[in-house]
Parts: structure tokens; sequence; C-alpha cells
């Protein structure tokens, strides 16, 4: 018989509502590719925004999507503002 006492159930839900999610899973950290940090790089040098045009032809490039684009572009500009 699959008995539980539903401690398991009840300690998954008390680390779901500490870490705000609410039952949502996180997305899995990203694992960028050599290749796609140097073209990220490269891109990051010659411009620091994107717009949506460049965002969208540079995920399609490096199959990525394009809030990775997005969240990547922010990232790497708090690591330029912390490096000033």
């Amino acid at each position: 018989t699959d008995e539980s006492s539903g401690y398991e159930s009840e300690s998954a839900e008390r680390s779901a509502a500490a870490g705000g999610t609410r039952g949502r899973q996180r997305r899995a950290r990203t694992a960028f590719t050599s290749e796609q940090v140097c073209r990220l790089e490269k891109t990051f040098q010659r411009q620091k925004y994107l717009g949506a045009t460049e965002r969208r032809k540079l995920a399609a490039a490096l199959q990525l999507s394009e809030i990775q684009i997005k969240t990547w572009f922010q990232n790497r500009r708090m690591k330029l503002k912390r490096q000033i």
C-alpha cells in the first residue's frame, strides 16, 4: 500500500512558500556554450542595448530564446556597472 504521512508534500509546500515560488518550478539555469558567450560579448561590445529585431535575430542565430538574450544583456549591463 502507498501510505504517506503527507510530510513530504508539507515540506515541499513550505520550501516553495519560503522561496516565494508559490508551487512553480524555477527555470533551470542556462549553460551557455563558449561560442554563444563569444557572440553575445561581441554584440555587447558594439551595442549595450538590443532592439526587438536585433534580439530576435540573435536568438535565432544562437538557438536561444529572446528572453534568454534579454536576460543575458541585462545581467551583462549590471556586471559592467559593478566593474565601473
